[in-house]
C-alpha cells in the first residue's frame, strides 16, 4: 500500500498522506520529494493540497522508532539521508511555483507541524487534533533552518509559547493568532473551504515562484548556511541535562 498518493480535483492537486499517523521517515522523505517533483512536471496544476485520510492523523512527526533502531544498529546514513530529505522538502514547499496549502485534517505533531509551516496556507478541522510542537519535552532542538520558516507562519509571540511549553493548540486557538486561515467544522468542510481557496489561485508560475524565492530568500540562505554536523557515533539527537 502507498504511503501517499496525488489526485487532481480541475487544476488543483491534492496530496494525501495515507499511512495512518504518517510518522515521517526516509521513506516518508524520499516518496515526498519524488511526488511533489511530480505533481509540479504537470503544467496544469495550479494549486497543491497537501492532506491525510486519516481519521484522527495529519502527520505524527518524526518516526523516532525509526531513526532509533537506526542509532541501535549505527546506521547512521538513513537517518543523515532522512534528515536532508526533510530540508529539501521544506525547501520545495517554500518555493513552490504555485500555492501549497496545508488541509490539517487531525492532529499535527513536531515534523507534522513544521512541515505545514513551510506550505503557504493552511486551513484546520476543529472537531478533532491538535497541534503541537513537542520538542522541548522531547529534548530535540530545532534546526535553524526550521525555525527561519515557522516564523513566516506562526508569530513570534506565539512561537515562543509554543515551543518552550510543547502545549497543544486547537484550531480555533490558532484562527485567532492567524497561524491557520480558517477553523473548520468537520472533515467535508475542512476540504470544501481548501479546495475553493485552492482555486481561487490562477497565477502564472513564473512570476508567482520569483515571488517566493525574494520573499524567503533570509529562510533559504540561513537553511543553506552550515548547520550542525550530521549524526555519527559519537552524536545523538536527544539534549538533556
Amino acid at each position: 500500500m502507498p504511503i501517499m498518493t496525488w489526485a487532481k480535483n480541475e487544476t488543483v492537486a491534492i496530496l494525501t498522506m495515507t499511512n495512518g499517523e504518517n510518522k515521517q521517515n526516509l521513506a516518508f522523505a524520499q516518496t515526498l520529494n519524488t511526488m511533489l517533483d511530480e505533481i509540479i512536471a504537470d503544467k496544469s496544476v495550479t494549486a497543491l493540497i497537501i492532506t491525510s485520510n486519516d481519521e484522527k492523523n495529519f502527520s505524527q512527526g518524526i518516526d523516532v522508532e525509526w531513526i532509533l533502531t537506526r542509532l541501535q544498529k549505527k546506521e547512521y546514513q538513513p537517518v543523515n539521508d532522512f534528515i536532508s530529505g526533510m530540508d529539501n522538502v521544506f525547501k520545495k514547499l517554500l518555493l513552490y511555483p504555485v500555492p501549497v496549502i496545508a488541509a490539517i485534517n487531525g492532529h499535527a505533531y513536531g515534523n507534522g507541524s513544521i512541515m505545514s509551516c513551510a506550505c503557504d496556507f493552511r486551513f484546520m478541522k476543529s472537531d478533532r487534533g491538535f497541534f503541537c510542537f513537542p520538542e522541548v519535552n522531547l529534548g530535540i532542538p530545532f534546526r535553524p533552518g526550521m525555525n527561519a520558516f515557522i516564523k513566516k507562519a506562526v508569530p513570534l509571540y506565539k512561537l515562543s509559547e509554543m515551543q518552550l511549553t510543547g502545549n497543544r493548540y486547537g484550531a480555533p486557538e490558532l484562527e485567532a493568532h492567524h497561524i491557520i486561515l480558517k477553523s473548520c467544522a468537520n472533515k467535508e468542510e475542512l476540504m470544501a473551504e481548501a479546495l475553493a481557496f485552492a482555486k481561487t489561485f490562477q497565477k502564472k508560475r513564473g512570476i508567482f515562484g520569483e515571488l517566493k524565492k525574494r520573499l524567503y530568500r533570509d529562510i533559504i540562505e540561513i537553511m543553506d548556511a552550515p548547520d550542525a554536523p550530521m549524526l555519527s557515533e559519537n552524536s545523538s539527537l536527544n539534549i538533556s541535562d
